[in-house]
């Protein structure tokens, strides 16, 4: 059983976001650069799979410049056979993302699909659900639990009001939530055997597609900051300031 796994490059979410001085975007400069954390998940769950003798070959693939190379290996040092670069310096949005992703899913016919639910850097959580509909094949999202039985797979999704599970039939595509597993770290040996795994560079155009935006970023601004708290005399205050200042009650 192949497993495909779609990994992208953010920014580190130990790193505080820092915006331009002209308010057009995101300052990247001299900023450490990740996987993103759902992604993570999404491999771990992918090289469990693999330990189980479920998964037979797993194949990563991101899209961005050729810098997120470093995030290829890095899932490659967690147990990954081989990687693909969808090299672009263009942003992509979602759908254009879904769109590449179904070129290689054409390609590489995995039965199973795995990525995390949503990425910290936009935050649209939209991919997996696009890629689902370009495709045609059944989604489970927003995964806490996954099991593999033969031609089926039974995801357990986080919903508002608790767990629901589905049973899809293969191929299908997963989303990772946080509560799916614990990412490992790479060992010293295995992020040396990851250089000399293969990793293969492609471009939109040899899938076919053309990257084009519909949206554009007007500005970007960084969140407001937290006022300080005070200390009230009484319960009587509390209450007056959350009717009358705060407008709560």
């Amino acid at each position: 059983m192949k497993v495909l796994v779609a990994v992208k490059r953010v920014i580190d979410y130990n790193v505080k976001v820092r915006v331009k001085a002209d308010n057009s975007d995101v300052d990247l400069t001299n900023v450490k650069m990740a996987m993103n954390p759902f992604c993570e998940i999404a491999v771990e769950e992918a090289v469990r799979l693999k330990e189980k003798g479920i998964a037979t070959e797993i194949v990563v693939v991101s899209i961005g410049p050729k810098v997120a190379q470093e995030q290829i290996r890095t899932a490659l040092a967690l147990g990954a056979d081989r990687g693909i670069l969808i090299e672009t310096e263009e942003k992509v949005e979602p759908l254009t993302v879904a769109k590449l992703l179904k070129g290689v899913v054409e390609k590489e016919q995995p039965q199973i699909v795995l990525m995390g639910k949503q990425t910290i850097d936009s935050d649209n959580n939209q991919t997996g659900q696009m890629l689902g509909a370009l495709t045609g094949m059944a989604q489970g999202t927003f995964a806490s639990e996954v099991a593999v039985d033969g031609d089926k797979i039974k995801v357990t999704r986080e919903i508002d009001g608790g767990l629901r599970t589905v049973e899809l039939k293969l191929p299908a595509i997963v989303t990772t939530d946080l509560r799916l597993n614990e990412p490992r770290y790479a060992s010293l040996p295995n992020i040396m055997k990851a250089k000399r795994k293969p990793l293969d560079v492609t471009t939109p155009a040899d899938l076919g597609v053309a990257i084009s935006s519909s949206q554009t970023t007007v500005k970007v601004t960084p969140p407001a900051e937290r006022s300080a708290g005070i200390k009230v005399g009484s319960v009587s205050e509390l209450v007056e300031k959350l009717k009358n200042e705060a407008k709560v009650l």
